[in-house]
């Protein structure tokens, strides 16, 4: 049995793995939803990395999932304890000494959303509703319980934290991104991960919230990342130039 460790974005809340948990327990491994310390003000990058370090235990065989602006943290925790397989769902790729708040300049996230938005039709009004952009590929039921959940609140403690990591951790990095992702869109998340990572993503249904809306085949891709069986899906790394790198 494998370890599954699942980081959530902003607001550190456990619950956006609440459809995927079942998926991953079901296919014979432990899966921990971990809750990050959002709403601790004292709490900054490495309270979150330890939080998830503490939510494993002494668990062996373990993969970490990490969405969004858990991104962050996932990397830091590859550096405090063994972890066979990093996986960025959907997520930020920080620099060294990168804040989150500088993030999102640094990367021409804002621009790359307004492209995409404009090119499926949505209206300037549509970027700040959270049903719009974040759960729009949810079925009704889900979608409703999202919107009407209290979701512990988001510190800004660590959004001008340098993040403090000097590389990357040397763990094999698999990335995975939405095809119909409109905060993060594909083709953004593409070009990010080849400038910063030299690498390439894979694809899969769904939006940002993609554990809630197509949890059964993100369970299939997380189990070929973990086994190496990858049935054709990129796993080795490649830079943008063409010069072929380690996968790290």
């Amino acid at each position: 049995m494998s370890t599954y460790a699942l980081v959530p974005g902003g607001g550190g809340d456990p619950w956006e793995w609440h459809r995927l948990v079942p998926e991953l327990e079901a296919r014979g491994h432990e899966a921990i939803a971990v809750r990050l310390p959002a709403e601790d003000d004292a709490a900054g990058w490495s309270e979150y990395a330890e939080a998830v370090v503490e939510a494993l235990g002494r668990r062996s065989d373990v993969t970490i999932v990490a969405a969004s602006m858990g991104g962050f943290t996932a990397p830091i925790v590859c550096s405090r304890r063994k972890v066979e397989v990093l996986v960025l769902l959907n997520a930020m790729i920080p620099m060294p000494g990168e804040t989150f708040n500088a993030w999102w300049s640094n990367t021409g996230s804002e621009m790359a959303r307004h492209e995409y938005h404009a090119n499926i039709g949505l209206a300037p009004g549509d970027a700040d509703d959270d049903a719009v952009i974040y759960y729009h590929d949810l079925s009704a039921e889900i979608r409703a319980e999202a919107m009407a959940r209290t979701w512990q609140d988001q510190s800004s403690t660590p959004l001008d934290e340098p993040w403090p990591m000097e590389t990357w951790p040397d763990v094999p990095t698999r990335l995975l991104a939405g095809r119909h992702d409109r905060m993060f869109p594909v083709e953004f998340q593409r070009r990010t991960a080849r400038q910063r990572l030299g690498m390439e993503v894979d694809e899969i249904d769904g939006g940002h919230m993609v554990a809630m809306s197509n949890p059964a085949e993100l369970a299939n891709r997380l189990e070929a990342y973990r086994s190496g069986d990858q049935d054709g899906w990129r796993g080795a790394t490649t830079a943008a130039d063409g010069e072929s790198r380690p996968t790290i």
